[in-house]
């Protein structure tokens, strides 16, 4: 099995990265922030105009035609940079919405489109934006048109806004199936922008312990900040692995889909905690501040730890979908 991404992929990846450095840099966040937007228009606009959109819808139906180790490939960047714009939304959203009435102007990106999974009562990003949220309501996946009112937030990245899925008329997407393919999309996509914001994190860490001296040694020759680093690199290499089997296993419509959306989203909403709290650590007093950049990560990891169901929520998905196999005597791996 290949487990490196492909020349296209590779190429997507640059290309994603290059955008997202020019128009979503630490600066440009940090003035988006204070601007008091609902997201960048400029920034949405862009990746608009390079079919983000659309990247995992067919071509029969206006998208690029490519997959989800692609949308993993972008969303890891998008969590990279923090990006002030809503397109993993936008993505697990048209995967529900490709073909309908609604697809044309999430596709164009006139419209803005949200998604949650509790069925409850929850805190969504980009829900006051949204002028469609795809939901599921008990054992139906519908999409619904609410009014939400924006929210203060710790992530200044992003607007929040409350979701009730239980209200407004409700269009039926789909049964059991459906939701159950729409959890492990959205888990999927969360768990590659944790990736991304992990891997920052981890970069801007040994970064700093290169750089910061005390008694005449940089702090990265201390055992005890080693010791982290390594540890932030374990968490972040398991996240790697998780997510793309994941989105792998959604794009080859492999039966383990669920498994793997599951346990990428339970590792990587624990193993973001970890990696954040090691960030924290290895950056002393400075890490804490407002002028540095580790806050961006860790108030956005804050969110996407919960989103589409948290460890907790997933690991006992896991048990669900792995009992019947250990009951009928079948191995589980």
């Amino acid at each position: 099995m290949d487990f490196e991404l492909n020349d296209d992929q590779q190429a997507l990846r640059d290309a994603a990265r290059d955008l997202l450095d020019a128009r979503s840099s630490s600066a440009q966040v940090r003035a988006f922030a204070d601007s008091g937007a609902a997201f960048d228009a400029e920034l949405w606009k862009s990746m608009v105009d390079q079919g983000w959109t659309g990247i995992a819808v067919a071509e029969a139906d206006g998208g690029v035609g490519l997959g989800w180790v692609e949308v993993a490939v972008l969303l890891e960047e998008v969590g990279a940079h923090v990006a002030p714009a809503p397109i993993l939304q936008q993505v697990v959203a048209l995967d529900a919405l490709a073909g309908t009435e609604w697809a044309d102007g999430l596709l164009a990106g006139d419209a803005i489109a949200t998604v949650a999974a509790s069925g409850a009562r929850e805190v969504v990003p980009y829900a006051p934006s949204a002028s469609v949220v795809v939901c599921t309501r008990g054992e139906e996946l519908v999409a619904i048109s609410v009014e939400s009112a924006r929210e203060p937030a710790m992530d200044i990245t992003r607007e929040v806004g409350w979701l009730d899925p239980s209200a407004g008329d409700a269009t039926v997407l789909g049964g059991p199936d459906a939701v159950q393919a729409f959890v492990d999309r959205g888990a999927t996509a969360y768990a590659a922008e944790l990736l991304g914001g992990a891997q920052r994190l981890l970069d801007l860490s040994v970064e700093y312990a290169k750089d910061r001296v005390q008694f005449d040694k940089p702090i990265g020759s201390f055992q005890a900040v080693k010791h982290r680093c390594a540890d932030m690199l374990v968490d972040v290499e398991g996240m790697r692995s998780s997510v793309y089997y994941a989105a792998w296993c959604i794009a080859a419509g492999h039966p383990d889909a669920s498994v793997a959306a599951s346990t990428a989203k339970a590792w990587c909403s624990d193993a973001s905690k970890r990696v954040a709290g090691s960030a924290l650590q290895v950056h002393g007093g400075i890490g804490f501040t407002w002028e540095h950049d580790v806050h961006l990560y860790l108030k956005r990891a804050q969110l996407d730890q919960l989103a589409f169901g948290d460890s907790v929520v997933h690991r006992t998905r896991l048990t669900q979908l792995l009992r019947p196999r250990v009951e009928a005597g079948e191995s589980v791996l």
